[in-house]
């Protein structure tokens, strides 16, 4: 089988179109990856251009500086870690308060282990644990006591 030469340069014409094709549609997805990207990193426009032309000028060499360069996080993970860091200061900042010495002491502790101030105090009938201004028990509905009951004279 004897090959035709005019045959070999269209089917290389052929596979160099294709060629070219799939090289201008990588450039091309780049592009538009990198713009993608960085918009989910940073909010400047300036940074967002500039990282758009250094891809778009300078192709796989360009995407090779645009990830060594790029954020390291995205603006969604920078704001997550905030809500989080958020979510533990709330926390700790929800904790009560010794009136005595201000140092934090637990929901259900009596007494101050620093300063020895009272806390809390456990209702006469159901043994839970109250808030010392509470003239009743909010588990039994028991008076404190000392309280007047109603109905006694």
């Amino acid at each position: 089988m004897i090959l035709d030469p005019t045959f070999m340069s269209s089917a290389f014409l052929i596979l160099v179109a294709f060629g070219g094709a799939f090289l201008v549609a990588l450039w091309l997805a780049l592009i538009v990856w990198t713009w993608r990207d960085i918009r989910n990193r940073a909010r400047d426009p300036l940074a967002q251009a500039l990282a758009v032309l250094v891809v778009a000028i300078l192709n796989l060499p360009g995407v090779l500086v645009y990830l060594i360069l790029r954020p390291a996080h995205t603006l969604e993970e920078d704001y997550q870690k905030t809500l989080e860091e958020e979510a533990l200061l709330a926390s700790i900042e929800d904790q009560s308060l010794c009136p005595g010495c201000e140092r934090r002491v637990k929901e259900d502790w009596q007494v101050c282990p620093n300063c020895h101030t009272k806390l809390k105090k456990n209702c006469q009938a159901c043994r839970k644990l109250m808030e010392l201004p509470w003239n009743i028990c909010p588990y039994c509905g028991t008076p404190a006591p000392g309280m007047k009951r109603e109905g006694e004279q």
